[in-house]
């Protein structure tokens, strides 16, 4: 019979976080099961129950679940400061390493190489965006209530062109009042499967108690949210006295605020309000940057929302905010802003709200508004997918010519995703090949 593993100093779990943040490639789904791999099967870190459940905590709240899932354990194994760096190791290499090709983007992305990789990578994001929707809505559209509350949310952001924060209250008083009238519509159930499957005794194991800094106390939940709302404030006094309520980086840090407090349903759901946020009222980057920003966040490890430091770092070198002969310095600064803002709620969340949120998961009253959010985000994906498409196949305009080559690569990233179920990173490495040679070549513009 085997034996549990010997208790895991901090330092030791440190070592692994920091390698988690090189490797988390794939999206949510990819960096879970790389997760579930190392933890649950291989280290026997935590059981495949206990690592379930933290799981379904972290799909209640907004914001990336994969670096919530990674905070939660990291807290449940070394208290405070274990959620900390876990969290925060599964984000910081992705800053770096954004950071160095959004530089390496803006200083030297008109060059035949870089210009033929975006070629063939625009494209294929376009059929990721696509493949998200559909993969959502087969999981959140189970029956014709739902289907209808996704179809508003499209023709409310496609035709009307309504905030997304809107479509999301909205959403979420059709699940809340909804789920009074109709519970059978929203009560769908988790969607992770029956924690039944066993891997030997784990470090926390099914019957582990919980540790008595994870267990629910008014005073314990004052606490982090007095420091979390302090570092908050105080990050923001600071950019309001340095920069103005109307200084570009003041304005990164509110709006990313909201951003993070509504991305429910993963980094596809709240691109659209980032979009319009962006690209459309602050004008911090193009929607070609976007769709360019997306393509770099799909190539990198850690959480798809890190697009938000492409988008941080375009703002702030294309505005000099410090200067024509400092650039670089002011994206790296707008980028590191706008992540901190970003995820800061995210650890609010995990170290004020796990021991609440784990008395109130299951109970209807609490779920439906999310799954009504889940579904209003399938049509406001939709709509994303369309938005690419529109400027991946147009790139300049209806007036201007279809790109016929750019469809066929779409086509072809679809049917692999689809029917061949291949794998995000080589779909981007060959369709970034394929755009290369054909720049090359001379066949695509």
């Amino acid at each position: 019979m085997a034996t549990p593993p010997q208790p895991i100093a901090f330092w030791q779990a440190l070592r692994f976080w920091l390698k988690l943040g090189f490797i988390s490639f794939g999206g949510p789904a990819g960096q879970i099961a790389i997760m579930h791999t190392e933890l649950v099967e291989r280290r026997r870190w935590i059981s495949e129950k206990r690592f379930l459940h933290a799981l379904n905590y972290c799909m209640l709240l907004p914001g990336p679940e994969a670096q919530q899932l990674a905070t939660y354990i990291g807290w449940l194994m070394h208290r405070t400061w274990g959620g900390i760096v876990a969290g925060a190791l599964f984000v910081l290499p992705s800053l770096f390493i954004l950071i160095a090709l959004s530089w390496v983007y803006l200083a030297y992305g008109k060059l035949p190489v870089v210009a033929g990789l975006f070629y063939g990578l625009k494209p294929a994001v376009t059929a990721l965006v696509v493949h998200a929707a559909h993969r959502i809505g087969t999981r959140a559209l189970k029956n014709g209530w739902l289907w209808g509350i996704a179809a508003a949310a499209f023709a409310a952001i496609f035709a009307l062109d309504a905030p997304f924060p809107l479509i999301v209250l909205g959403a979420a008083l059709i699940g809340h009042f909804g789920g009074r009238r109709a519970p059978q519509v929203f009560a769908l159930g988790g969607g992770h499967g029956a924690a039944r499957q066993s891997y030997g005794p784990a470090l926390i194991d099914d019957d582990t108690p919980t540790p008595e800094h994870a267990r629910f106390s008014r005073g314990g939940l004052a606490r982090v949210l007095a420091v979390g709302l302090g570092l908050w404030a105080a990050a923001m006094a600071g950019l309001v006295a340095a920069y103005g309520l109307q200084g570009a980086l003041t304005q990164m840090g509110w709006f990313f605020t909201k951003a993070a407090l509504l991305t429910f349903g993963g980094a596809y759901a709240v691109l659209p309000y980032v979009y319009q946020g962006a690209v459309e009222h602050h004008h911090w980057l193009t929607g070609t940057q976007m769709i360019d920003g997306l393509a770099l966040g799909e190539t990198t490890p850690g959480p798809l929302i890190m697009v938000v430091a492409f988008v941080g770092f375009v703002g702030g070198w294309t505005k000099a905010l410090f200067g024509p002969d400092a650039v670089f310095l002011a994206g790296a600064a707008a980028a590191s802003v706008v992540t901190f803002f970003t995820f800061l709620p995210s650890f609010v969340f995990i170290l004020a709200g796990g021991p609440l949120i784990e008395s109130t998961h299951g109970k209807l009253q609490f779920t439906a508004p999310l799954t009504a959010i889940t579904a209003a985000v399938v049509g406001v994906i939709l709509n994303l997918a369309l938005f690419f498409a529109w400027h991946v196949l147009w790139p300049q305009g209806w007036s201007g010519h279809f790109d016929w080559i750019s469809a066929l690569i779409a086509a072809g990233a679809s049917v692999a995703l689809f029917r061949f179920k291949m794998g995000v990173m080589p779909l981007l490495a060959l369709c970034a090949g394929l755009g290369f040679a054909l720049t090359l070549a001379g066949v695509a513009a």
